[in-house]
């Protein structure tokens, strides 16, 4: 059943979208999308360091994203404003690591698969990865859900139920770390974050907890990968965007109809 593109293709985009609801609905509780969009930007100068270096694409990618939100993290509060802080820094990382591959020699890259995924060559081992990632992050999410939903609520309110929301955010930036180096190859470092937020703001009105918005999330990105994969088979068109485009098209339609009930 592997051998088949299409299978492998939709195996990929259904672990992705298990592994970016979860995190997403943080994203969006968190008001975090710019931080999402630093770390993705980043897993390309880890593309670059591990073509040079010969190694895993998933390692260079995880390696760098987590230096970067690290980095954000020790660099917040400390004078610096958060959009401009992320602003320079995604954008940078995105230019040293666009330059870095241009200067490697004897390596053939094709960028456009790096920046909006390749889904259709997605192999045998790269969909273990995703899988072994997606079960990861999940695990993570499932075993600090009670923590990270108190601190997101409130961080006085976890500093009084003996949680530390920095060690939270910590949880969070390495789920985060791990969704952006396996999600690289699906969608590509540029749509990545549109894969984060757009399933969970697309469940947001349709959920009356945080578990269900993560569950409807996950539903609605798995439904999304499905339905692009088809789309883009049936138009030639490039699968990563043809997945957005159907997310967005669900975002659309649950808002517009949640509105129009309201009226």
């Amino acid at each position: 059943m592997l051998d088949d593109f299409l299978v492998r293709a939709t195996l990929a985009g259904l672990g992705v979208a298990l592994a970016a609801a979860p995190l997403g609905c943080f994203v969006v509780w968190r008001r975090m999308a710019y931080f999402g969009d630093a770390t993705a930007h980043a897993a390309i100068l880890g593309v670059a360091l591990s073509l040079a270096l010969s190694t895993s694409v998933f390692t260079g990618a995880l390696a760098v994203a987590l230096m970067m939100a690290f980095a954000v993290s020790a660099l917040s509060g400390r004078g610096y404003a958060m959009d401009t802080l992320l602003g320079v820094l995604a954008h940078s990382a995105l230019a040293f690591g666009l330059v870095a591959v241009s200067f490697l020699k004897g390596v053939r890259v094709d960028l456009n698969a790096y920046l909006f995924g390749d889904i259709l060559a997605v192999g045998q081992s790269d969909l273990a990865v995703i899988w072994i990632g997606a079960a990861l992050v999940v695990a993570l999410v499932t075993w600090r859900w009670s923590a990270l939903l108190t601190s997101t609520l409130s961080p006085d309110l976890a500093y009084a139920s003996g949680i530390d929301p920095k060690r939270e955010q910590l949880v969070l930036t390495l789920g985060l770390a791990i969704v952006v180096a396996v999600a690289i190859k699906v969608v590509g470092a540029l749509l990545i974050v549109a894969l984060l937020i757009i399933p969970a703001a697309s469940a947001r009105p349709l959920s009356r907890t945080p578990e269900s918005m993560a569950v409807i999330a996950a539903l609605i990105g798995g439904t999304a990968a499905i339905l692009g994969l088809r789309a883009s088979f049936l138009w030639d068109t490039p699968a990563g965007p043809t997945i957005v485009c159907v997310a967005a098209v669900i975002f659309l339609a649950t808002n517009t109809v949640t509105r129009l009930k309201r009226r």
